[in-house]
């Protein structure tokens, strides 16, 4: 639903630009304050976007094709003047830089498609809404609708078919069979597996442990350091900036252990059951992480490390400074 010109959630206190105001030929066809005589804007045809740290590169057309939208009356009724801007004079907007890309294809045809396995329908929904899209907000409203009425179906990778993320128990359970019952109908299906006490039948990917209906698994910690040696060895050790801890192993396990400190942004839309090698942390604390892991009944199984050593005049430092890299794994599982 459109809402009124106040311009409710515009950065910088919205309104329209004191060009609107005077209206007449600064006006353009749209009524938008931006536009000149001739149809000339104020904004360049291409526009630079900082979305939450995520760059996106798109025309002006674009971002105004929804009237009456957060963006159509950002990029037409205000001036680039009264914008937010990073320090690289692209505009600047604090939502989600990953979800913002399925918000910019819906702007382009006015068409929602989205990946097979998405489980952040109602982050998308909320983004829709602060972007005043309202027939975006209600088809992504109906599609949880819809998936929520239909029960979740099991691939035969173990995966979840299902639009929302999946519960903290993913196990598919059979109902037990009737008193006295038999034949076809109390069979177990010869590709399942059942506990010796009768209870749950799993998938061959997944397993429950017998305390916490946990599954198990294997995360590998990867974590790389630098530092420099001067004359004076270790009493001149200068350390540099720590690199990223990558989180690598089963998507479902690194979210319930890392949770929001878990940077999703390189591999996106991973299936919950999927394995994968481009996670890292928001942090740069190993021990950090390795309390997380703790925390959630995981002990490390095993580590290696590698190191190798150059000379600082290659890199620009004094002749007799020697640099250090570090990269080290660590194996942690739970039974």
């Amino acid at each position: 639903m459109a809402l009124a010109d106040s311009a409710r959630g515009l950065p910088n206190g919205g309104g329209v630009s004191p060009a609107a105001a005077a209206g007449g030929a600064a006006a353009g066809p749209g009524g938008g304050a931006a536009a000149g005589p001739g149809g000339w804007s104020a904004f360049p045809e291409i526009v630079e976007l900082n979305v939450g740290g995520q760059v996106y590169v798109t025309r002006r057309c674009t971002v105004v094709s929804v009237r009456d939208s957060l963006l159509w009356r950002m990029f037409s009724q205000q001036q680039p003047s009264e914008l937010p801007r990073d320090s690289k004079g692209r505009f600047f907007l604090d939502r989600d830089g990953f979800l913002f890309r399925y918000i910019l294809d819906y702007l382009r045809d006015l068409q929602l498609v989205l990946p097979e396995h998405f489980p952040e329908r109602s982050r998308l929904q909320r983004e829709a809404e602060y972007f005043q899209l309202p027939d975006l907000a209600r088809r992504l409203a109906q599609a949880r609708a819809a998936a929520a009425a239909r029960p979740a179906a099991l691939h035969r990778d173990g995966s979840l078919c299902a639009d929302e993320p999946p519960p903290p128990l993913l196990g598919y359970l059979e109902a037990e069979p009737p008193e006295g019952g038999g034949g076809a109908a109390s069979a177990p299906s010869p590709t399942s597996s059942r506990s010796p006490s009768g209870g749950p039948l799993l998938t061959p990917s997944q397993s429950l442990d017998g305390a916490g209906g946990r599954r198990s698994g294997y995360i590998t910690i990867g974590y790389r350091g630098s530092y420099t040696i001067g004359r004076e060895a270790q009493a001149d050790a200068k350390f540099r900036r720590v690199a990223r801890i990558t989180v690598c192993g089963k998507t479902a396990l690194a979210k319930e252990v890392f949770g929001e400190t878990l940077n999703e942004s390189r591999d996106p839309d991973r299936p919950p059951e999927r394995y994968t090698a481009r996670y890292y942390l928001k942090f740069n604390f190993l021990e950090q992480a390795f309390d997380r892991l703790s925390e959630a009944g995981f002990r490390m199984a095993a580590c290696s490390s590698t190191g190798t050593c150059a000379f600082g005049p290659e890199q620009g430092g004094p002749a007799d400074d020697k640099i250090w890299t570090s990269y080290t794994e660590y194996v942690f599982c739970r039974d």
